[in-house]
């Protein structure tokens, strides 16, 4: 064993034993990438600078009593980190392919390790581009894949119906779990892409590929089979390579109509996303869900009521982890929520059983650096 691989599993062993004591307790928030929405804050910026920010963003966690970040360090088939596979980040340099000077990845990894924060890697799976009119390298997952590519409004989307696309994905996050001592690899809520006026429910040009590999299973279903075939490959990939490693998705936040009966449906996750989350909870494909209940309580789409299905033994009969996540993001702008209402989520969170191993995710990390209506104290408030 090498020196590296010696360093990385003692931090693993460390991060391990710190959250088998404490397991219950996975207070973590997210750090966007797509858009400099969170860090960094805007492309071109000095290694300094970038290395501020990290410190700047680990440092607000830890004043907050929060012990995981969830990083997104693959925005769109690109990278934040010193990939094997993919190029680095626009939203880094400027420049798609372009060398930052340094590996923000590592760097987390090693001011969180100070600070006492676990760092997750957070992965987009299918997103290809953003925006599709950006200068892409040479590189960049749609060169290689021609045929699988499609463009979805400004955006350029990957077809989870091609197994060579499903198979660099899974290279992908067996790249990171063999050489960054993380803690988690964990995937957001886009999969097939979301309805809109540029894209009818339904509508993703996907018809070749179901020709190719679709049977006679029905469309819908077979959408859904691409999709759970990569949670479950992802799963097994994880723990062949690190057991001890936390593997998650954070899917939209409503089931479907019907689940819960209280609940009024904005979007069907299983008909519009070809998502099925309950299925990759009874088959024990994800070690926790973070479904985004971005919803005040008691209101049409209850944070309360959400939570109590999600945990409940009809929707996750193992009884697998449920953390929330909590859209603090939501004190300002058009919504204005109170700090009060994070605080009564958190409550809410804390009541809520099983609670076995409970949790939540905050979205996003920009309100706590501000320091939003004071919602870094109520954070740090809920132990």
């Amino acid at each position: 064993m090498n020196f590296r691989a010696v360093a990385c599993w003692v931090s693993i062993t460390v991060w391990f034993g710190i959250f088998s004591a404490n397991a219950e307790a996975l207070k973590g928030a997210w750090v966007a990438s797509v858009y400099n929405l969170n860090f960094p804050s805007r492309v071109g910026l000095s290694v300094e600078t970038q290395k501020a920010q990290i410190r700047r963003i680990v440092e607000a966690a830890a004043r907050s009593s929060l012990n995981a970040l969830m990083v997104q360090v693959r925005p769109e088939g690109d990278a934040l980190y010193a990939s094997r596979l993919e190029p680095w980040s626009r939203y880094l340099t400027g420049i798609q392919g372009a060398a930052p000077g340094y590996d923000p990845l590592d760097y987390f990894v090693r001011v969180g390790r100070e600070q006492g924060i676990a760092i997750h890697a957070w992965i987009n799976p299918y997103r290809a581009a953003a925006n599709a009119a950006e200068t892409r390298a040479g590189n960049h997952q749609p060169h290689q894949f021609v045929g699988a590519v499609h463009r979805v409004g400004d955006a350029l989307w990957m077809d989870p119906g091609d197994p060579a696309v499903r198979d660099h994905v899974v290279k992908v996050v067996r790249d990171i779990v063999q050489r960054y001592p993380i803690r988690g690899i964990i995937l957001d809520d886009y999969f097939y892409p979301y309805p809109s006026h540029a894209h009818i429910s339904g509508s993703f040009p996907d018809h070749a590929l179901y020709a190719k590999y679709g049977g006679n299973t029905d469309l819908g279903d077979w959408r859904r089979r691409n999709v759970n075939m990569l949670i479950k490959e992802l799963h097994e990939t994880v723990k062949e390579v690190r057991p001890d490693l936390l593997f998650g998705v954070s899917p939209f936040g409503i089931y479907r109509k019907g689940y819960p009966a209280s609940v009024t449906v904005e979007l069907d996750q299983y008909q519009d996303l070809y998502a099925d989350p309950v299925a990759w909870l009874k088959n024990g494909w994800v070690d926790y869900l973070s479904p985004q209940l971005y919803w005040r309580d008691k209101s049409a789409q209850s944070f309360s009521a959400l939570l109590e299905w999600w945990r409940s033994p009809d929707a996750n009969p193992r009884g697998i982890p449920i953390y929330p996540s909590i859209a603090i993001d939501r004190l300002g702008g058009s919504y204005d929520w109170p700090s009060s209402e994070i605080a009564s989520q958190l409550a809410i969170e804390l009541s809520t059983k099983p609670r076995s191993s409970g949790g939540f995710i905050l979205w996003n990390v920009g309100p706590l650096l501000e320091n939003r209506k004071g919602v870094a104290l109520v954070v740090a408030r809920q132990r």
